[in-house]
């Protein structure tokens, strides 16, 4: 348990089945607003499968029968979730908070960037585009390539949200290649892995947990 009031669930060395995540979820938002269960962090690693957010449109799946494709009613298009990826679903009372879906995003970007840091990786915003972003090539005369590194796609629903982020560890980034990835054909992705940090999953779940009450902390405890 992370403090007394938001519930840390870690399942890293086995794999979640995604839709009976979504369930579960679901039924966890409902108790959070009816006041029946703590907030929760939820760490875990999902088969290899696609999904389409609100905006995604199908065309963003270029090989529709390689993985299984679930549309979900997280924001954003279309991402790729497999082995080596830590997924990390928050369900939050922005009550508690502050109810603000735009701060919100912004609190779970500066998450990533401040964790990521504890391995030498530099995360970027980029305005327009969601999610954390690494320069490939810095130091260059050219335009620098950038590549996304972790993924953001939340809900909110009477002001408990739910989905959250996925950050790439030592995914096989060419499961990517069956989709547009969140819609953006002339940008990469990457992984830690990839730019030669050689970090274990739960090291940089624990990363994330060292660094949670940082960003969220200062308001859960008002209530609502």
């Amino acid at each position: 348990m992370l403090k007394n009031y938001v519930n840390c669930k870690e399942t890293l060395t086995t794999l979640t089945d995604y839709r009976s995540s979504v369930i579960e979820m679901e039924k966890i938002v409902s108790e959070i607003r009816d006041h029946k269960a703590p907030q929760q962090l939820w760490l875990l690693q999902h088969p290899s499968i696609y999904t389409l957010g609100t905006r995604a449109e199908k065309s963003e799946v270029l090989e529709p029968s390689r993985f299984p494709v679930f549309h979900t009613g997280r924001g954003g298009r279309a991402t790729y979730h497999g082995p080596g990826q830590l997924i990390c679903y928050l369900m939050l009372d922005l009550k508690k908070r502050e109810k603000d879906i735009r701060k919100y995003i912004f609190d779970l970007e500066q998450w990533i960037i401040n964790a990521l840091a504890e391995f030498n990786i530099i995360g970027h915003r980029r305005k327009g585009r969601v999610g954390i972003w690494i320069i490939m090539n810095p130091g260059q005369k050219k335009p620098p390539l950038e590549a996304k590194i972790a993924a953001i796609g939340v809900r909110v629903r009477q002001w408990v949200s739910y989905h959250g982020i996925s950050i790439n560890i030592d995914p096989n980034l060419e499961h990517y290649s069956g989709i547009i990835p969140c819609g953006v054909k002339k940008y990469g992705v990457t992984s830690l892995s990839d730019l030669g940090v050689q970090a274990d999953i739960s090291e940089v779940a624990q990363s994330l947990k060292d660094h949670f009450y940082s960003i969220f902390g200062s308001h859960t405890n008002n209530s609502s």
